[in-house]
């Protein structure tokens, strides 16, 4: 038996074989062990985008809290920021009693951020209900202002002295004296 294979032929068979062997060598030295760790790379990576999803709903979460809080207490926070004049808060509320007078009190306690201002205020006013739109007034105004108790009636006349304390609480550096 004569087998007659020609040189291209053997040439192309080693050249198969070589190829089938590299393919082989190349699946089970690279791909193999590369999937191993793509599929625990992706098992981690599915797990952080978990986390990160869950982060990002806290997150929106929390923003809208905030901003709902922010347009809620909007007076409030435009209150700390404004800075307070003795002189238009007397005129703003002087339609609450017949002589009202302010005096600084010096030894007033400085909490961070804040400067807090003690006020005394004497008062002459012809009924109570007066003052209680007066407190009423105070909780809508400009200023975080605290009135402080003991609040002191004294009837003189046809009238009602009155004296108390406030706090006025502003931002340091925006307080204005007079």
């Amino acid at each position: 038996m004569n087998l007659r294979i020609s040189r291209q032929s053997i040439y192309l068979l080693v050249m198969v074989i070589v190829l089938l062997i590299s393919v082989l060598l190349f699946a089970f030295l690279l791909l193999i062990p590369e999937g191993k760790a793509y599929r625990e790379a992706r098992i981690e990576m599915k797990s952080h985008a978990f986390e990160l999803r869950r982060y990002e709903q806290w997150s929106d979460e929390t923003t809208n809290t905030l901003q709902a809080l922010g347009s809620d207490n909007k007076a409030i926070v435009d209150a700390f920021e404004n800075s307070f004049d003795a002189g238009r808060f007397i005129k703003k509320n002087e339609s609450y009693f017949e002589d009202l007078r302010l005096s600084k009190v010096e030894h007033s306690v400085d909490e961070e951020p804040f400067s807090i201002y003690e006020v005394n205020a004497s008062s002459k006013i012809d009924s109570p209900q007066s003052f209680y739109g007066f407190l009423d007034g105070v909780n809508k105004s400009d200023w975080i202002i605290g009135i402080d108790f003991p609040i002191h009636f004294e009837r003189v006349d046809a009238l009602i002295v009155s004296s108390f304390t406030m706090k006025v609480y502003a931002l340091k550096d925006m307080t204005k004296e007079e």
